[in-house]
């Protein structure tokens, strides 16, 4: 392996197949690892070692045994730490390891927002509830109850009653790596909800693609199940919205790199910046990106991460109407079938499933719970927002061989019900 560079990947789930396969097609020697070792990525991949990506100690261990010259945590969030914590330990490139902490721990980044001006909710972080419980008390209702350090809306909950505490934070207890739970204030939306990736080179914001979140209200109404792209907002919005993330990089000292950003806007307009996530977004937004916009962030992300030129990368606006949507379920039992109308057929340009026929389906409460994704092309966008908004026109899915009823929720883009 005289010569050629290697890359260690975190991780080798079926949202990061893409960037394995893309490590390998620039002609770089690729090592994946995690606890995982049936996961769908690893065969894709060069070498595969059985560690923990969350186990910094022994991730800087096994890049410095194998030589490797760059470290991605490709659409993770939790691996995003480990990632930067080896590399500035191997003196490769990074991001400041305590800059990729503040964005991946709800706790750091609504102190850090706060202390530097930005809009944020009045938030607190708890290890105990019955000091939780004394917060939520002084708090304006409904809240927000989080875990601190998770991603894909896994453990997120809105509560109104101190007698929906305990549940809610026991259950956001289970998705948090550092056993700490998030309780902030609730904060009322005017328009769709926003998320989309951005990448830094050299310390400026070069390129952003925001989407228009849609959710499914019979499952879990804060956990996206998915984003059309171009966003519906205003360029004055996000313009201030791309200046706020900007000024939090400088801060921040950010160097280069994907970034997953998630953000509202309130009714008197004000932005807040709900996540940056130090990573690329998953559900396979960046193959979308690349599919609308002929922009490919997972070549960059691996540049960046060797510390190779990314300079020709610029903005590009979308050649036309798209969308990513998460296959999911209202009802756990078994996956009997997945059925595309042709109407929607004709507008898929990409198919993961990430579970097969027999397989156990969860009801929809996060990431964790996908059954697969798709990336669809419109025609138009009354072709995508209405086919976004009606999903349960389009697409099947029968769980115990029952036909689930659909929830819809007509208030507009953020909505959609689906499953069936």
């Amino acid at each position: 392996m005289t010569g050629q560079k290697r890359v260690l990947m975190l991780g080798g789930s079926f949202t990061q197949i893409p960037a394995i396969k893309c490590v390998k097609d620039l002609g770089f020697y690729v090592v994946t690892c995690d606890y995982l070792p049936e996961n769908p990525g690893h065969p894709f991949a060069d070498e595969y070692h059985n560690v923990s990506t969350t186990d910094m100690e022994a991730i800087l261990a096994l890049a410095k045994e194998l030589r490797i010259d760059g470290i991605i945590a490709y659409a993770s969030d939790s691996a995003a730490p480990t990632a930067a914590y080896a590399a500035e330990k191997l003196h490769l490139p990074t991001n400041p390891y305590e800059s990729v902490m503040i964005l991946c721990r709800k706790d750091l980044f609504r102190a850090f927002l706060a202390e530097n001006g930005f809009n944020v909710p009045k938030s607190r972080g708890f290890y105990d509830l019955d000091k939780a419980k004394v917060f939520f008390n002084q708090m304006e209702k409904p809240v927000m109850v989080k875990p601190a350090d998770s991603c894909g809306s896994k453990g997120v909950q809105m509560i109104s009653d101190i007698n929906e505490l305990e549940e809610a934070f026991i259950n956001a207890l289970r998705f948090s790596r550092e056993k700490m739970v998030i309780i902030e204030g609730y904060i009322q939306r005017e328009g769709p909800q926003i998320m989309g990736d951005g990448f830094v080179v050299e310390g400026k914001l070069v390129f952003t693609a925001f989407t228009d979140h849609y959710h499914d209200d019979a499952c879990n109404p804060f956990a996206p199940v998915g984003g059309s792209y171009p966003s519906q907002q205003s360029r004055e919005i996000r313009i201030k919205a791309e200046a706020d993330v900007q000024h939090i990089l400088t801060l921040l000292k950010w160097k280069s790199g994907a970034l997953n950003i998630e953000y509202l806007v309130d009714k008197k307009g004000d932005i807040y910046l709900l996540e940056i996530g130090p990573r690329n977004g998953g559900n396979f937004i960046p193959d979308m990106i690349k599919i609308a916009a002929d922009v490919d962030l997972i070549t960059y992300t691996i540049y960046a991460a060797l510390g190779l030129d990314c300079s020709s990368l610029e903005m590009k606006e979308p050649h036309g109407y798209y969308a990513y949507y998460v296959l999911h379920s209202t009802r756990a039992g078994i996956l009997k079938e997945i059925t595309f109308s042709d109407e929607i057929q004709r507008c898929i340009r990409f198919y993961q499933p990430y579970l097969k026929p027999d397989d156990e389906v969860s009801v929809f409460s996060g990431a964790h719970c996908t059954i697969g994704v798709i990336i669809l092309e419109f025609a138009s966008r009354e072709d995508m927002n209405e086919k976004m908004n009606n999903m349960d026109n389009y697409i099947f899915i029968t769980v115990n061989n029952i036909v689930i009823p659909s929830i819809n929720d007509n208030s507009g883009v953020c909505s959609s019900g689906v499953m069936r």
